[in-house]
Order: structure tokens, then C-alpha cells, then sequence
């Protein structure tokens, strides 16, 4: 998008409050550490804080924004500067190579999976479906045209899975996830409406502050007159959703 802001600014705003707020999730943890099988050695790209990382595991992280590595809690694994397109490892260092929705701030995401697929056996990687439409995350589809841009030029979910022949599967997201990534509030639509819920993620840092004006007032008012939940009546009770999360593997053995 015109005007966006590099990732270092994007990860300078979002740091402070990442390792408190983007937690791990006990039920898309389990889906990514059962896809990681028998791995013992795992080497975690573009790591942030460290939510996801199994602690049972020898793993390795790789994070390239200062300021993520510098919010890294105490106890969590050891981290270095790199990005996903070089990694600086030999063919086959780790048993597996994972990735939690962090290919979007990649230079190129296809090299970036190559690199995964080259240093590991195994490569499992969660992200969302951001070509999906209408999206079935109302935020997307109802408030915010502008996230189309965040996605244009980048290659497809499919077209980065088809670069290491990795399968997709569909990732429900439940009602009361711990990790406040953007869509996780899917069925708690006031949480948009707290700055707080919105600095943790990198969406709004790069859709800018005039996109957040204008989506939490128009969210605001339909809220307060009823017209969200009209539109939206059934995700109220339900336990869980798909609403475009994605968990992408492939394996060598």
C-alpha cells in the first residue's frame, strides 16, 4: 500500500505489548505440535516472542526485527538475527521448520519456504487464506477494503504451499482464543474497539491510523444499533469458526 510502513516500524509499534497479548493458544498448539511429529530439533522463522514454540523440543529461533528479539521473555529459546529467504544453516540441520503467521512480513515468502524446505525434513507453517472471497472474517469482508492491498502481488496461500508440495488444511479458530492475532475475535466484536487488542497486531500498524478511525467508529455504531448482529447473529454461540486459517505441511519422510 502507498505510504505503508517498513517492517521495522511495524515491529517497533507492535513489540511492547506482543509477548503478553499474542500468547499461545492450547488448541492451535496442539494442531502444530502434532503436525511436527517426532521432531526433536525445530527451527522456529520469524519466531517474535516465541508463542508456539513447543518447550519440550530443542528449538532454535530465528527472528530479524531487533525489537521483537529484544521482547522475547526470559526462559524462551535461544535467537538469531536472519531472515527466511537465507537462512544460515546447511541442508537438513533440523528435523523440522516451522512458521506462525509471520510469511506475510517476508521479502519473497516462496523463497522463504524454499529455505524452510532446504534446512529441514518437515515444514509446518500456520498463516491465513488472504485470497479467500467473500472472506468469511466479517471484519475483512464488511469493514476493510483496503486489507485486499496488504495481499496484492503476493503469491497465493496455494502457490506457496505448491513450492514445497505442502497440503493444506483448515484451521477453526474458537470462540475464546488466547492468541489476539487480528481475526481472533471473530465472535467478540467489541474487542476491536480497545486500542489495546488493536496494537498487538501488525494489520492496523500497516493499514495506518486513518483506516482505524474510520473501521472502529462505523463498528461502533453498528454495534450500538444492532446492525452487527444482525448480520452476524449465529458466530455469537458458536464454539469455533473457519474463518481462513490455514495450517500447511510437508514431509520428507
Amino acid at each position: 500500500m502507498p505510504g505503508e510502513p517498513t517492517s521495522d516500524e511495524v515491529y517497533a509499534r507492535i513489540a511492547p505489548t506482543y509477548a503478553t497479548r499474542r500468547t499461545t493458544d492450547p488448541q492451535i498448539a496442539a494442531r502444530i505440535w502434532a503436525a511436527l511429529g517426532d521432531a526433536r530439533t525445530i527451527l522456529n522463522v520469524g519466531a517474535g516472542t516465541g508463542s508456539y514454540e513447543p518447550t519440550d523440543r530443542d528449538v532454535t529461533a530465528v527472528e530479524p526485527s531487533a525489537a521483537m528479539r529484544e521482547a522475547r521473555p526470559p526462559g524462551a529459546a535461544p535467537c538469531i538475527e536472519a531472515s527466511a529467504d537465507d537462512l544460515p544453516f546447511a541442508d537438513g540441520t533440523f528435523d523440522a521448520a516451522m512458521a506462525v503467521l509471520s510469511d506475510h512480513h517476508w521479502p519473497d515468502p516462496v523463497a522463504g519456504y524454499r529455505e524452510l524446505a532446504r534446512v529441514a525434513r518437515r515444514v509446518v507453517v500456520f498463516q491465513w487464506d488472504n485470497h479467500l472471497g467473500p472472506h468469511p472474517f466479517w471484519l475483512i469482508r464488511d469493514y476493510l477494503p483496503e486489507f485486499r492491498a496488504l495481499a496484492a502481488g503476493k503469491p497465493s496461500l496455494q502457490e506457496r504451499a505448491a513450492s514445497i508440495d505442502a497440503t493444506i488444511t483448515p484451521v477453526p479458530i474458537p470462540s475464546d482464543c488466547a492468541d489476539a492475532f487480528f481475526p481472533a475475535f471473530w465472535g467478540r466484536p467489541e474487542a476491536y474497539l480497545d486500542p489495546a487488542v488493536r496494537a498487538s497486531t501488525s494489520v492496523w500498524a500497516r493499514l495506518g491510523p486513518d483506516v482505524e478511525a474510520r473501521v472502529t467508529a462505523q463498528l461502533a455504531r453498528d454495534l450500538a444499533d444492532g446492525t452487527w448482529h444482525r448480520r452476524n447473529a449465529a458466530l455469537l454461540t458458536a464454539p469455533e469458526a473457519d474463518i481462513g486459517a490455514r495450517l500447511m505441511v510437508r514431509s520428507t519422510a
